[in-house]
Formats: structure tokens, sequence, C-alpha cells
């Protein structure tokens, strides 16, 4: 297989199962596992009712909408 083809046959796959995309998740994964070590008191100690807040906004979102069946309008009868 020639060079030309290898990386034609990368661009089908797209970005996020090529050895970048895979890279870029793996990175950001462990970021995410350090800030969260890092930060726990912050996030579970002292912003336990923001936390609480935004859950309920995001409840709230999907009750109004019907489970985002809401979407669309009108009647279909």
């Amino acid at each position: 297989m020639t060079e030309h083809n290898h990386n034609h046959d990368n661009q089908e796959k797209g970005f996020w199962k090529s050895r970048t995309g895979v890279f870029l998740l793996i990175a950001l994964g462990i970021g995410a596992f350090l800030l969260t070590f890092e930060h726990r008191v912050h996030i579970f100690g002292g912003n336990g009712f923001l936390a609480l807040l935004l859950l309920g906004c995001v409840v709230m979102h999907l009750f109004m909408h019907g489970g985002h069946g809401g979407h669309g309008g009108g009647d279909k009868s």
C-alpha cells in the first residue's frame, strides 16, 4: 500500500478514530481525571448547592420538553 492510499484511508475513518483523535481523547480523559482528583474538595464539598441547582435545570429541561419530543410544534392528528 502506498503512502497516498494510507492517508486516504485515515481520512475516511473520521477524526475521532484516527491516531490524533484517539490521542486527544486519552489526553482529555487524563486531564479531566487529574482536575477532578485535585479539586475534589471543591466539587463535592463546598459547591453542593450549585451542583444541585445545575442538575435541577437539566431535569426541568427534560420534563418541560417531554424527553425531547416537544420540539417541532403543532399537533399531529
